[in-house]
């Protein structure tokens, strides 16, 4: 329960409604309570004038019927009144739940999307979220409700017989153990579920987003066993978990036939024996169990509302108190960037494997030049450019732009002036002009096709069935991977910064297409400060500085014609390349 005080700050957000909503509880029930009174005193009425032999006028009973009539329909607005408070609220809170943590998964640091699944982000996102709008509606609504008609009823009946009443109510004290024993057993079972859950989605949204490889190596069936030993291990949870609910409906049923039986046996003897009790009293009191039943045999509906409510509110907190480890200062700087990089004595090493990655580099790039890093997989070409993008913090060391310390720049604003063209080519299930507009939404239309002149794919978007309004599928699977990252690359030209970051971002495309981008870049790169990561050397383009890197260090500087000269590793690497490719 203590994990729902998160949601204080919704409930005050909301506080007229809740207020209102209870107030339209209270309404609703005490027009529902007064009419088993009512009926007690007609049937009383009826009894006396017929021991008396006197007449029971029509007007009487139609006036009666009239008036309990009239308290049942005040009794119907009132609970739609009730409805649209509350739940209306729930809705208002989960609307708002959901772009908290949508709000906050934006502003948590990469290294948090290594380390959990997508899959479980999404169901704590939805299914979590689901289940505590649970309980801000119809959980609060149905205790409320319970609540103000128990305390209503016992009034009444209190009124009428205090001894019958109190041996009326005599079984609910036991009914209210039974609920406090299972809920403590729900709560667990319920919190294994969530969890259990999380993993069903996750292996389901892998499989869904891997499925061309699972076809491709005949892994249908292997996949399937998965699903169904992890979906077979959530079936018998729930199951389970059923089973332990199901306690509460044999037991309310029990308390409340040992409530009627009560009724029954005390109230007859009472009235028999002339005690304060007649036979409208019994009527009434039965019809006053029977408005209890429901609310009562809710309890533990409720109650497992509560308890699942807890527990996905529990994994919810779990991620909003999680802090981004990446965030701007309170003092940050508003600094344009020219392009003058430093980075000086940087180590860094992955928090999630302990791997070093980069080991005491330092580089100092003026602004407008074109530096190409090169190096074999894993001698951390790609960790060099999430470090400029503030991806990660310097482990030890630092990076600058234009003398300013990367830790002072408000992240947005570092990130709007750096270009970066990443690995892997993402692109989402929209049109291709949208897809390219991504890099900026303030773009005309003629930019657009501008930036997608540039990275040489205006030819193949002429040949889309709907052209730029072509709709390429998830991921862009309908593009080839040369299409998907000359697509990214016009992403990253229409953001127009003043630093382009390109990290192995023409690996896919062919030799030609590959020159005709770098002739088309290098006007639009002029005055641009330019970082090529790649694994192969661009002959079309000349660098100011190439930085060979090998296992995190810099094994070699210089521009291309030192480093011919001094014949090391990239000499070796140009000749092999040169020799290998095709003479025009």
């Amino acid at each position: 329960m203590k994990h729902l005080g998160a949601l204080s700050k919704y409930f005050i957000k909301y506080k007229w409604r809740l207020l209102l909503g209870l107030l339209f509880v209270s309404a609703s029930n005490l027009f529902t309570v007064i009419q088993p009174d009512v009926v007690g005193k007609v049937i009383d009425k009826v009894e006396a004038n017929v021991k008396m032999h006197l007449p029971v006028t029509s007007w009487f009973i139609i006036g009666s019927g009239l008036y309990l009539l009239g308290l049942a329909i005040m009794r119907g607005i009132f609970m739609f009144f009730m409805r649209q408070t509350i739940i209306v609220m729930s809705r208002h809170i989960e609307f708002d739940q959901k772009n908290e943590i949508y709000d906050h998964y934006q502003q948590l640091h990469t290294n948090f999307f290594k380390t959990h699944f997508t899959g479980d982000m999404m169901n704590r996102l939805s299914e979590d979220v689901s289940r505590v709008r649970m309980y801000t509606g119809p959980a609060i609504m149905y205790s409320a409700n319970l609540i103000v008609l128990t305390i209503l009823c016992l009034w009444y009946m209190f009124r009428v017989n205090v001894t019958l009443t109190l041996y009326v109510v005599a079984p609910l004290p036991f009914l209210a153990l039974s609920v406090y024993l299972v809920n403590s057993l729900i709560y667990r079972k319920s919190e294994k579920i969530q969890a259990q859950l999380s993993g069903l989605t996750s292996t389901a949204q892998e499989s869904y987003s891997g499925i061309r490889v699972i076809k491709s190596f005949v892994q249908e069936r292997n996949m399937m066993r998965f699903f169904n030993n992890t979906s077979e291990e959530y079936r018998k949870s729930a199951i389970n978990l059923s089973l332990t609910e199901s306690v509460y409906f044999p037991a309310i049923n029990l308390f409340i036939g040992l409530s009627f039986l009560s009724t029954v046996l005390i109230g007859g003897y009472l009235a028999i024996n002339g005690r304060g009790v007649t036979v409208g009293n019994i009527a009434q009191f039965i019809l006053y169990i029977n408005l209890l039943m429901f609310p009562i045999s809710s309890i533990g509906w409720v109650a497992s509302m509560v308890q699942r409510a807890s527990a996905s509110q529990k994994r919810i907190n779990e991620f909003l108190h999680t802090i981004p480890e990446i965030q701007s200062p309170a003092d940050a700087v508003e600094h344009t960037i020219q392009g003058n990089i430093d980075i000086t004595n940087m180590t860094f090493t992955y928090p999630h494997t302990g791997i070093t990655a980069l080991k005491n580099l330092s580089l100092h790039i003026e602004p407008g030049q074109k530096v190409a890093i090169i190096g074999k997989t894993s001698s951390g070409k790609s960790t060099l450019a999430h470090m400029l993008l503030r991806m990660y913090d310097v482990g030890q060391g630092e990076v600058s732009f234009d003398g300013v310390p990367i830790k002072k720049f408000n992240l947005q604003q570092l990130r709007k002036q750096i270009a970066y063209v990443p690995q892997e080519a993402f692109l989402f299930s929209d049109t291709v002009f949208n897809n390219i507009k991504f890099g900026n939404d303030k773009a005309t239309e003629a930019e657009v096709k501008e930036a997608a002149r540039l990275a040489d794919l205006e030819k193949d978007i002429a040949t889309f069935a709907k052209g730029y309004e072509t709709v390429i599928g998830e991921r862009g699977v309908m593009l080839s991977g040369g299409q998907k990252q000359r697509m990214v690359l016009a992403r990253a030209i229409l953001k127009n910064s003043n630093i382009l970051v390109m990290d192995d971002s023409l690996s896919a495309v062919d030799t030609q297409t590959e020159k005709n981008i770098l002739a088309n870049l290098q006007v639009y790169l002029k005055d641009k400060t330019t970082i090529v990561i790649t694994h192969r050397i661009f002959t079309g383009w000349r660098f100011d500085q190439i930085i060979v890197l090998d296992n995190g260090s810099v094994a070699e500087q210089g521009n291309h014609e030192e480093l011919m000269q001094l014949n090391g590793r990239y000499a070796k690497l140009f000749r092999h390349q040169t020799e290998m490719e095709p003479s025009n």
